[in-house]
Formats: C-alpha cells, structure tokens, sequence
C-alpha cells in the first residue's frame, strides 16, 4: 500500500502531469456527466420534485467558496510555495500551508452557519424568486432550502481540500489532486441510486455533502509520505503569508464575479418559467466539460513550470514555455468546439435522454464560450504567476457588467430567452480574453511573436478542415428521432468525433503544425511497442 501511494505521490513534469490529469479529469467528467444525465432521468424538470430546485441550491454555497477560500488557492497560493521549494525551505512552504488552512477554516465556518440558518431567504429572495411565483408548487422552494442546508458546510470542506491540494501541486503530485473530484460526483450518482424513492430530490444534497468529505479524505491521503504535520496556528508575522493576504482581496472578487454572474443567471432563468433553469444547466455543464478537461488541467499543469521558470529569473522561458502551452491549447480546443457544436443535438440527447431540442440551442450558442473560456485557463495565469490578481480581477469586473447588462437584455422572452444567456456568455468570454491579450501585449512586446501568429493562422486553416468533415459526419450520420441510449448515441457522436479530429491531426502534420507531433509519436510508440514475452 505504501509503495502504490509513493508511485501515486511521485512528482512528474508537464507532460507527465498532463496526461495523468486529463486521464483521471475525464474519467471526472463522464461521471460528472452521468450524475447529471441520473439526475435528469430520475427527477422531472418540472412539479413538485422539479430539479431546477436542485440546481438554485448550490449557488449560494459555490458563491461563497470561489469569494472566499478558492481565490486564496492555486494560482494566488502556489507562487509562494513555489518561491520557497525553489530554496529549499520545504518548511516554509508547510508554515504557509498551515496558516491559511487555519484562517480558512474559521473563516468557512462562520460562513456555513450564516447559510444554514438563512438558507430560506437566500434562495427565496436572492437566488431563485422564480420557485416561489403563484403557480409553481411548493415543494420546489423547500427542496432547494435543504438542498442548500445539507451543503452549507461544503465551502469549509472543499477550503480545506483546497490548501492542501495546492501544497501538493507546489510538489509535483497530482494524483490525489485529480482523483477527489471523482469521489465527488460518485458520491451524488450513489445518492440518486439510493435515496430517489424516499428522500427524494434532497436526497442529493445528502449526496454532496458525503462527496465533499470523501473529498478532502482522498486530499489527505495525498499528505502520506510528504512530513506535512498540521499545527494550531497562523503566522500572521510572516512576510509571505501578510502578502498572500494582500492579494486575496483582488482574487477573491476576480473567482467572485463568476459566481455572483451565476446567480444572476439562475434568477434570470428562473423567471422565464419552470424547467429553465434546468435547461441552461444541462446547457451549460455541457460547455464547460471541455474547458476544465483541456484548458484546466492542461494549465493547472503547466502552472508549478511557469511560476518555476520566474523564481528561476528567467523571463525568456517563462515567455516559451507560455507561447507553446498556449498553442497546444487551440490546437487541441478547436476540435473540440468544432463537434460540440454540429454535434449539439447528439449531447443535448445524451445528457437529457428525453428530446431535448432547447438544450442542443442553448449548447449551440456557448460554442464561443467554450473557446475563449478555455482561453482564459492559461491566459489568466500568465498573470497569476506574476502574482499579478488585480489585472485580471478589473477585467473580470468589466466582463461581469458587461454580461448582466446583455443577459438581462438577450434573455428576455421578446429577444432570445434561455439562449440569450448563452449568447451573452460567448461574447463575454471573447471580450475577456481580447483585453488581457492586449494587456500581455503591452507589458511584453516580444510575447506574441511571429512564430506564434503564424501558427495560430495555420490552426485556423486546419480548422476549416474539421468545420467540413464534422458537416459532412453529420450529414451522414443524421440524429434520428428514435436514436436514444449510450451505445446508439455513442456510437454516433464517436464516429463524428473521430474521424473530425483524425483530418484535424493529419492536416495539421502536412501543414507543418509542430503541436500533431507529439501525438504522432506517442501513437507509433503504443502501437508498435515490443510485447514482452516471458517463456
């Protein structure tokens, strides 16, 4: 046991930590994709046990996570950590990690009360107004107040699981990092299995609770082997630890405004009658999957090199390795968008089961979300890495207005409804990441080279390849209205998927495109590796 947790723990570099995230990351998303598909299958959309009550309940709670524990992790934490493993001071770096567990963990508490006993009005007033309209049953608002009291402690827990997550990353572990989602979104699957036929809907929250604790178990796991003892204190004379604090403010409203556009999406939903709320979720879960799977772990990844590249003082690696994970990002992502748009209805089928023509729509608009979204996962770390929070928080507060003024305009029943709120979503995003550019561009002249842009030109190139070939999949392989079910739909959207990025892979190796060859190789390497043979 101790031998397969140290193999676990074993640091590995970018490419390394990469794949084995994207590996467990999607193994996280099918099962993130399943709990809602169980979701939508065992509970209706609309009535008394509709699950846009189970929907409005996590925003309160998530809000209060990303503004106030999960802007002091990863990207605002681990450059400090960084700068001490740099030196040696393997100490340091578990004093840092103490203190801001302990301060978070207070803080988190505090929080989780106030939840828990003004659950009902946050939903009612706040969140949610639409559960409680004349006409909508009553269940709806009790189930999603607790829905909300089951998890009002979550923030505390995912807190915890947080620090210590970026402790281990600072280290090059990434297993247990990658693994707890999993124990997450297993927990809520087994909650839907069990408790359907007698708790009901708040069953879920049961569910979610038992996943944050499995969580934050499979964290401390991660802790086997790497001489981490927790001790009752916080430095509050520490230097570094006065600056994290510092910086907390900035990135806490930067993951804040995310969270605070969430409600106001969920509010805006819910007004535009029963069910809508749960179509713009299953929409949305839907592009966001991509994102976390290529542009998160890939980034998260890549994070420890790039704030390493800095403490080493070297700029001019820092900016190449910058340049070349970014590309690898486009390349990869513009399949991806490319499929998830034409194959829209196929997913919107997968996730909702029943005909589900308004969530393919929904989808449909966020295929700029996803892009640019994707986009922002390593564009925002460039400046993280410079313990730079405040550019990025102002930027993301432009966007933040920018995208209630146009949600609250393109979502009304008269202009685009439900798909309004993708819309603004994508125009957002684009926005967003348009100005950082711009910003990067300024601090760095030498940043965008000629080598990039060209590189960039020839993806899009390629990519008018995939826009055909995924046209002309779909052309063949037409969703009909009896196709239901994983095997028939999967085998469909695997068919259009496969061979739309087979042309994107071999274009891009005729086109000189340096990002193919990696998976060129790997490939030749599997397939043609000498089979062991014992006699």
């Amino acid at each position: 046991m101790n031998k397969w947790i140290q193999r676990a723990n074993k640091k590995v570099g970018v490419g390394g930590a990469a794949a084995l995230l994207i590996v467990i990351s999607l193994i996280g998303q099918v099962l993130g994709f399943l709990r809602y598909k169980m979701v939508n299958a065992n509970f209706d959309s609309i009535g008394p046990q509709s699950t846009d009550a189970y929907f409005a309940a996590f925003k309160i709670p998530d809000f209060f996570f990303f503004t106030l524990a999960a802007g002091a992790l990863g990207v605002a934490f681990m450059p400090f950590l960084s700068d001490h493993l740099q030196r040696g001071d393997r100490k340091g770096v578990w004093d840092l990690s103490n203190s801001l567990l302990n301060l978070l963990t207070v803080v988190m508490a505090i929080v989780g009360v106030i939840m828990l006993v003004f659950a009902e009005p946050l939903i009612k007033y706040v969140v949610a107004p639409g559960l409680a309209a004349p006409g909508v049953p009553p269940e709806q608002l009790h189930n999603a107040v607790m829905i909300m009291r089951f998890i009002s402690f979550n923030p505390l827990l995912f807190a915890m699981s947080g620090v210590l997550s970026s402790a281990q990353q600072v280290f090059g572990r990434f297993f247990f990092f990658a693994m707890a989602p999993v124990m997450y979104n297993a927990s809520i699957i087994a909650a839907v299995l069990i408790f359907k036929d007698n708790l009901g809907l708040i069953g879920l929250g049961v569910g979610a609770l038992l996943g944050a604790l499995l969580q934050l178990l499979v964290m401390a796991l991660g802790l086997v082997g790497a001489n981490y003892r927790w001790q009752p204190k916080i430095l509050w004379r520490s230097k570094d630890f006065r600056q994290i604090l510092y910086q907390l403010p900035a990135r806490s409203l930067d993951q804040g405004v995310d969270s605070l556009n969430s409600i106001v999406e969920t509010n805006l939903a819910t007004r535009l009658g029963q069910s809508s709320l749960t179509v713009y979720e299953n929409a949305y879960i839907l592009h966001t999957t991509p994102t976390q799977l290529v542009g998160t772990t890939i980034a998260t990844a890549a994070f420890p090199k790039l704030n390493e590249r800095l403490s080493q003082g070297r700029p001019d690696l820092f900016r190449k390795d910058f340049l070349q994970i970014m590309r690898a990002i486009v390349w990869i992502i513009m399949p991806i968008v490319v499929v998830c748009y034409f194959a829209r209805a196929y997913f919107a089928r997968l996730i909702f089961t029943k005909n589900a023509p308004e969530i393919a729509v929904v989808f449909g608009f966020f295929a700029g979300a996803i892009l640019f979204r994707t986009l922002y996962t390593i564009v925002s770390r460039w400046f993280y890495a410079q313990k730079d929070t405040k550019t990025p928080l102002y930027v993301s507060l432009i966007a933040i207005a920018l995208n209630i003024y146009l949600a609250y305009n393109l979502s009304r029943p008269s202009a685009y409804g439900i798909a309004g709120l993708a819309m603004a979503q994508s125009i957002v995003a684009a926005v967003e990441v348009v100005i950082l550019g711009v910003i990067m561009l300024g601090r760095d002249r030498k940043l965008f080279d000629g080598k990039f842009w060209g590189g960039l030109v020839r993806i899009a190139s390629v990519t008018g390849f995939s826009i055909l070939t995924a046209f002309i999949m779909i052309s063949l392989l037409p969703l009909n209205i009896s196709d239901r079910g994983i095997v028939t739909l999967g085998v469909k959207l695997g068919l259009i998927s496969g061979v739309t990025f087979l042309v994107h892979v071999v274009i891009s190796l005729m086109l000189g495109l340096e990002e193919a060859k990696p998976v060129i190789e790997r490939t030749k390497r599997f397939i043609l590796k000498p089979i062991k043979i014992d006699y």
